[in-house]
């Protein structure tokens, strides 16, 4: 494969899209098949046959087009059409439609793409999803897939990779937000002739699925960004460690994979270069500590997934004692369109220290919910009551939970604090991954915090007593004030104890686990002393 080659297949798929004038794009990603998105694909190809308009209209599975709480979504091109929960029955309307006849007889929902939903989006890591086809690499090569990496292996050295990757001002996504470019740096620097790189897809906050959508709806966009990743930092092996919880993106990245092989984008001399790379898919048993670095290593390394205690960081002793490189999806989603664009025009995008986008799985209490990529510094006020359009029913929102179980809960009236890293953090809690809950007026505060307790404590590895047993007495003690049980020493010890936990555990785990109550107890401490007992 060169490059002319590449360029003659996106030119050849895109002639051959023009061939038919309409398409029909309907979400063939998770959240979308779980409510029936497979038979509505099936009977609109049905439903086209039998209308004779195979020569006119193509349909295609696609992957997330992100308003997922309204589907199963199909849209029409190209007059972007968007349609929401389709069911069989609106089949006959939809194809009566493509001729502009009938066009008003049993339409599903139209959505409007000129919603707040869409319209404050800014799509970089998400955008193919929902355009292409996630199992075809013809479709990802149409829209300039993997010419970035040709461009790096036969243009760049390593170093003005890394550079770029800095210049731009990328922090990792997967909660911490280290500098990427600090991250692949040091991992270059370090001497040895095997390094790896590995892509943590083990998402396991409750009410996330970010990182799920992105390898469903863009498999090709990860395993490109990991060998660019690889070129800069010196490795030839790759791993994407993902949780068996999905499977659906490991059947599309391991497609994906198959096909990068037949075109020759994965293995020996990629585009007649000196670099060779290869990925592995490692499935984790959805164990939420294995999601820490270090004890994804040892999962990976078919050990118990327990951390271990840094320094050494991986960068400099990771996977069989080498230097590592670990970024999760979202950060490997990004270094396309960094190299592509270059640098600077990303480090334009977002506010000082917290460049570029974030996409965010917005659920809980709100009327609009589902996957939405938006430049940082945005409001949480802008994304929860204009783009989300608030609680149903007219209610009010109480509280937005942030960075799942490692995160904290934000009240209504700090909702104008801008999304990005630093000021998140002052208000208690993380970005995270990219949960983000909305809790309405009847939800309560103290339930909330032993429900992410609860989900800590059982996913504790166990190995440092802090999170082992402290996980477990913060849990009685919640459980204890709900029952109206405890007194204030009880919830002087809550506190303490929270404290206790948050200094001494071994890994992100322990260390955050509090945190849902810290914060609960800092902007919602009324609720915990209106169940105390009145002694």
């Amino acid at each position: 494969m060169d490059l002319e080659e590449l360029l003659t297949i996106q030119q050849e798929t895109k002639e051959k899209r023009q061939q038919k004038p309409q398409q029909i794009r309907c979400c063939t990603a998770s959240g979308c098949l779980s409510c029936g998105a497979e038979t509505v694909k099936k009977n609109l190809e049905t439903a086209i046959q039998e209308a004779h308009l195979e020569q006119e209209v193509e349909v295609r599975g696609v992957g997330c087009m992100g308003i997922c709480g309204r589907g199963p979504s199909v849209e029409i091109d190209p007059d972007t059409t968007l349609y929401h929960h389709v069911t069989p029955k609106h089949i006959p309307g939809i194809i009566a439609s493509l001729n502009q006849t009938n066009s008003s007889e049993n339409l599903p929902p139209q959505g409007d793409l000129n919603h707040p939903f869409f319209a404050y989006q800014k799509l970089i890591v998400r955008e193919n999803s929902g355009k292409i086809d996630p199992e075809s690499i013809d479709d990802y090569i149409a829209e300039g897939g993997y010419q970035q990496l040709h461009h790096v292996l036969l243009e760049m050295t390593p170093n003005e990779v890394i550079k770029e990757v800095t210049k731009s001002g990328l922090r990792g996504r997967g909660g911490g937000g280290y500098p990427t470019g600090v991250k692949w740096a040091t991992v270059a620097k370090m001497p040895g002739q095997q390094k790896y790189v590995i892509c943590n897809a083990d998402e396991g906050d409750p009410g996330a699925f970010m990182d799920r959508s992105v390898l469903e709806s863009d498999p090709h966009r990860i395993l490109e960004g990991m060998a660019i990743a690889a070129y800069a930092v010196g490795a030839n092996h790759g791993y994407i460690y993902i949780r068996a919880e999905y499977p659906l993106a490991i059947k599309r990245l391991e497609k994906a994979m198959q096909q990068t092989k037949r075109y020759g984008l994965m293995g020996s001399q990629i585009f007649d270069s000196p670099f060779d790379f290869k990925i592995d898919i490692r499935v984790g048993a959805g164990a939420f500590v294995c999601g820490e670095e270090t004890a994804l290593i040892a999962s990976i390394e078919g050990k118990r997934g327990n951390p271990r205690p840094r320094p050494p960081y991986p960068a400099i002793a990771g996977l069989r004692g080498e230097p590592t490189l670990i970024n999760n999806v979202e950060t490997y989603a990004n270094i396309v369109p960094i190299i592509r664009e270059g640098g600077d025009w990303y480090a334009d995008i977002g506010s000082e220290n917290s460049k570029g986008t974030k996409v965010f799985a917005l659920t809980g209490n709100v009327k609009n919910n589902g996957l939405i990529e938006v430049p940082m510094g945005i409001s949480l006020r802008t994304i929860i009551e204009e783009m989300g359009e608030g609680v149903p029913n007219q209610g009010t929102v109480k509280a937005v939970q942030m960075g799942g179980p490692s995160g904290g809960c934000i009240p209504a009236h700090l909702l104008d604090t801008p999304v990005e890293y630093d000021s998140l953090k002052k208000l208690g809690t993380i970005m995270g991954s990219g949960g983000m809950i909305v809790m309405d007026e009847d939800t309560s505060m103290v339930e909330i915090a032993r429900f992410y307790m609860d989900f800590c404590q059982k996913e504790s590895c166990g190995k440092c007593i802090p999170c082992r047993a402290g996980t477990v007495q913060l849990h009685d003690l919640l459980t204890k004030l709900i029952n109206q049980q405890a007194n204030q020493q009880d919830l002087d010890t809550l506190e303490t104890l929270s404290q206790m936990v948050k200094e001494t555990s071994l890994c992100g785990l322990g260390i955050t686990a509090p945190n849902p109550v810290l914060s609960t107890l800092r902007y919602f401490r009324e609720e915990y002393l209106t169940l105390l007992q009145s002694t």
